[in-house]
């Protein structure tokens, strides 16, 4: 073990690693801070780069990517009112009264003493409550994972479908308006997991004798342009309709104080900052669930526990505390189930997941028996992305605080040039870039009708390890379905998978049958 521990510290604390993780944090700050950019786009965008790397380095770079990006929503949420990923909304409730606003020390009294506004005293309470969530959810990820795949090293054919079909029924779950348009998007991603030549039978399956569709559809392409091209579709339309109504971008204009929070802060926030952790790292663990999700309940606990609940939405340090550590908690939370038993937290880890297949690394429990050295080396650059994107913080605040006033009219060329260098430099062939700009504008027309691109990354991802265990199992059983239901942990995973497709249409039935309260 101890060798294991030391071939991944040698790995995770290699220069070139350690320049990979500053330069990918940095760029997730930066990428998070801009609203319109998602943590989905940030490490789509430099997925890519992942191919040029050996072993874990690219890897290691998406988590700063990925821790980076949800802190850096923070930034436009305080300053601006908007948030730049959905995971920091509840932030803008007291992140941008503290940073913007004259608020009253008394709130029984408009017109006795007022604090000015405070952009950097909120800023640094977002800094030290993102790095504290995000390191105590590494710990619990150190701690839980390993055991959580020991359980699951017992698992043979029939539990790896049931866990497969349980990964694809939380779809459901991730659908942001509709349960029907979830399953539809969830369908598509099946579908195109079954293109190319059958694991079992060998056969080729809608290949309509293209020798390019023989292998399948490259994950890659599909990811950029669902998730990146679209998004720069999206971001040419707002721009154009700025122009046309003649609607100026909000700039932000305030001065940064000092932005290390204050003994005193420190003293008053540090149970709402505990707790919320907790929230944030348990919610990150259930499939489905978001930071987004988090953040709020995590706020409104907070609010629920205070003694003084009328200073929430007036600058109260609490507030901003609570959800910016509940939100980054959910990283290390979602990527427990996404690392021992191959199942995507939220739609990040689902990119996360096909980066590490891509690298030859299979999530799941024998992950953590044939390549043990890389999943510590992966659970030293999480921590250590999480301290860097804290120094970031307090170091670069001010720089960061720019980032979002870069006109779209620069932006947007980038964004396009990396989208299409990217996709061709993965297989330098051009079919990949035309699939990406086919994908691009089906997820942009997806976002129009509210439709959910992670349902189809979902099943694309899940699609092809729950066909081939499928199969296997019905080979290992003679063709018997009951194999299905002979194991108690199969037949839970069934059961639970039911419960999380019908879910969201029960619950409806239950509001009537037990109305709720009113308050």
């Amino acid at each position: 073990m101890f060798s294991y521990f030391t071939a991944a510290l040698t790995s995770a604390l290699s220069p070139q690693t350690l320049l990979l993780l500053v330069l990918g944090t940095g760029a997730g700050i930066a990428i998070g801070a801009m609203p319109g950019l998602s943590v989905n786009m940030g490490i789509a965008l430099l997925y890519p780069m992942t191919f040029t790397f050996k072993g874990v380095q690219g890897i290691i770079m998406l988590l700063g990517v990925y821790c980076g990006a949800i802190y850096g929503g923070s930034i436009s949420a305080i300053l601006l009112k908007t948030p730049g990923t959905p995971a920091s909304a509840a932030t803008v409730e007291d992140g941008y009264p503290m940073a913007n606003e004259y608020r009253p020390v008394n709130l029984d009294d408009y017109n006795g003493l007022q604090l000015p506004p405070q952009p950097g005293r909120a800023l640094g309470l977002s800094t030290f409550s993102s790095m504290f969530g995000g390191i105590f959810s590494a710990i619990m990820l150190i701690l839980l994972a390993p055991q959580l795949a020991r359980v699951a090293t017992s698992f043979s054919k029939p539990e790896y479908f049931a866990l497969a079909l349980f990964g694809i029924s939380i779809i459901s779950s991730i659908s942001s308006e509709s349960v029907l348009k979830g399953i539809i998007g969830g369908f598509l991603g099946l579908f195109i997991a079954t293109i190319g030549i059958d694991g079992m039978s060998g056969k080729m399956r809608f290949t309509f004798g293209s020798t390019y569709l023989i292998g399948g559809i490259s994950f890659i392409p599909i990811l950029i342009g669902l998730f990146a091209f679209a998004q720069v579709l999206q971001s040419i339309e707002d721009e154009f309709y700025n122009r046309n109504h003649h609607i100026k971008a909000i700039k932000s204009s305030a001065k940064i104080d000092r932005v290390f929070p204050t003994a005193q802060d420190l003293k008053l926030v540090m149970t709402t900052v505990l707790r919320s952790s907790v929230i944030g790292t348990f919610i990150g663990c259930v499939p489905g669930t978001g930071g987004d999700i988090s953040s709020w309940i995590a706020y409104n606990e907070a609010k629920r526990w205070a003694k003084d609940k009328r200073r929430f939405g007036h600058g109260d340090p609490r507030g901003i505390c609570a959800s910016e550590s509940g939100n980054n908690a959910v990283s290390g939370g979602a990527m427990i189930p996404m690392l021992t038993l191959g199942i995507p937290g939220d739609g990040a880890t689902a990119i996360l997941m096909g980066a590490l297949m891509a690298q030859g690394i299979q999530p799941g429990p024998l992950l953590f028996l044939k390549d043990t050295s890389r999943v510590y080396a992966i659970f030293i650059g999480f921590m250590l992305a999480n301290v860097i994107m804290g120094a970031f913080g307090f170091s670069l605040i001010r720089l960061f605080a720019k980032v979002i006033n870069i006109p779209n009219h620069i932006l947007i060329p980038i964004i396009i040039l990396i989208t299409f260098v990217g996709t061709y430099s993965y297989n330098h062939s051009m079919t990949d870039v035309y699939i990406m700009i086919g994908f691009g504008i089906l997820g942009y027309f997806l976002k129009k009708f509210k439709f959910a691109p992670s349902a189809i990354i979902l099943g694309i991802i899940l699609g092809i390890t729950a066909e081939q265990n499928f199969s296997g199992s019905l080979i290992m059983s003679g063709g018997d379905f009951s194999i299905f239901v002979r194991s108690p942990i199969c037949f839970a995973f069934l059961m639970v998978s039911l419960i999380s497709v019908l879910s969201p249409l029960l619950e409806p039935l239950i509001h009537k049958i037990i109305p709720k309260k009113s308050a």
